[in-house]
């Protein structure tokens, strides 16, 4: 092994360390203002909010968690009233999501504190540089992106 880096020396642990802090806080302020809903739930929620005919590998794949791990989500956000769940109409294997009012509710209710929560995180942080770290982000997704087989 040639030199020894350091964790702190390598931009993915400090990536990845970032969005540790930035959820245990968010959560942390949810919890501190009265809200019984983890941000998983939260991303849920408003992710059906904007695209509500979304399955449920869609909602995977768009809130980046593992298929389990939205059925398990979606099973509290249905305990919790946030969330019907039926048969799909045309699809008999598919569930039909639906946000209830509550849902409708507790989104509005928490976005001052979601929005909050960014400005606290991005504090000190210009436009300028978040619109370059959004593009060093965006090159990182796409150097990373699986190529479609030709």
């Amino acid at each position: 092994m040639k030199d020894k880096e350091s964790l702190e020396d390598i931009l993915f642990y400090s990536l990845e360390r970032s969005i540790k802090s930035y959820r245990q806080f968010a959560q942390q302020q949810l919890v501190k203002n009265g809200f019984n809903i983890t941000i998983d739930q939260w991303l849920l929620l408003k992710t059906l909010h904007a695209h509500p005919e979304q399955t449920q590998h869609q909602i995977a794949q768009t809130i980046f968690k593992d298929y389990a791990s939205v059925t398990r989500i979606i099973e509290l956000l249905v305990e919790k009233q946030y969330l019907t769940r039926t048969i799909h109409a045309t699809d008999r294997r598919r569930f039909q999501l639906k946000l209830t009012k509550s849902a409708m509710e507790i989104l509005e209710d928490m976005q001052l504190i979601i929005e909050n929560n960014r400005r606290t995180a991005l504090k000190n942080i210009s436009d300028e540089q978040i619109f370059q770290f959004q593009q060093v982000l965006d090159l990182i997704y796409n150097n990373c992106k699986p190529t479609p087989c030709k």
